[in-house]
């Protein structure tokens, strides 16, 4: 196991005393490694520059490659869960590229992902997003394993939260199931965003995001509402998510 802070406190000791400052730049270089916990130089670096160092937005999709690839392969049910989170942020074509790139970084795991949880330890909304979206990775593909729940349960933690807390956090997402697929009625994803086969483009996408405003689960996180409610919210919103992707597939707009 690497640990730059002890090489650098022998290096630096070295430098200043020959062996007895080696010795004790040794000593103290290991100790900011285990209170750090960085096994990288690059991860040191992060830490001493303080700070975020990985927007909110990248860190969601490291999570969520990390997530899709921890069976040991992704499934095109993750694909379509990452598409559906980026319908859900509404990025744009840039910003949906970058999505992509950190989603492939992040099934190779890696310690920024834990930089970049504990740094965002006291930023409660920001915190419960991260793992209400985590949660519904899981449950891409089923039921989430006990690989998938200790590591959201460990990601939590780094976040601060309460196990009380990230448990209710699942419950948004234990039973929401998309109710429009590629493999489902066009006609029905056309009932659930309330247009027509006719309909403009334009009129389609302001439909979903009106839908997507009047039931998204973070405004009634918002009001304390109950989990019940929270679930019922989170399920709604992934129907109309899936039902917009395919009448856009279909329709061939952006």
């Amino acid at each position: 196991m690497f640990w730059p802070g002890t090489l650098l406190g022998l290096l630096a000791g070295w430098a200043l005393a020959s062996i007895p400052g080696a010795l004790l730049g040794g000593l103290l270089g290991q100790v900011l490694d285990r209170r750090l916990k960085v096994r990288t130089w690059r991860g040191l670096l992060e830490h001493l520059r303080g700070g975020p160092q990985v927007g909110d937005r990248e860190l969601l999709f490291l999570l969520l490659g990390r997530l899709a690839k921890i069976r040991g392969r992704v499934h095109d049910a993750h694909i379509q869960q990452a598409r559906a989170e980026m319908l859900r942020l509404q990025l744009d074509d840039s910003a949906r590229r970058q999505a992509i790139e950190a989603f492939g970084r992040g099934k190779n795991g890696g310690e920024m992902l834990e930089i970049g949880l504990r740094q965002r330890r006291g930023h409660e909304a920001t915190a419960e997003g991260l793992l209400l979206a985590c949660w519904r990775m899981a449950w891409a593909v089923g039921a989430p394993g006990s690989a998938e729940k200790q590591l959201i349960l460990q990601w939590g933690d780094w976040l601060g939260l309460s196990r009380a807390r990230i448990q209710a956090l699942a419950l948004g997402a234990e039973r929401t199931k998309p109710a429009v697929t590629p493999r489902e009625s066009y006609t029905q994803a056309l009932r659930v965003l309330g247009v027509t086969p006719d309909s403009e483009p334009e009129d389609i996408k302001r439909a979903y995001r009106k839908l997507v405003s009047q039931n998204h689960p973070d405004k009634l996180e918002g009001l304390g509402a109950s989990p019940e409610r929270i679930a019922a919210a989170t399920e709604k919103t992934r129907e109309i998510q899936a039902a917009y992707l395919l009448v856009r597939q279909r329709r061939g707009f952006r």
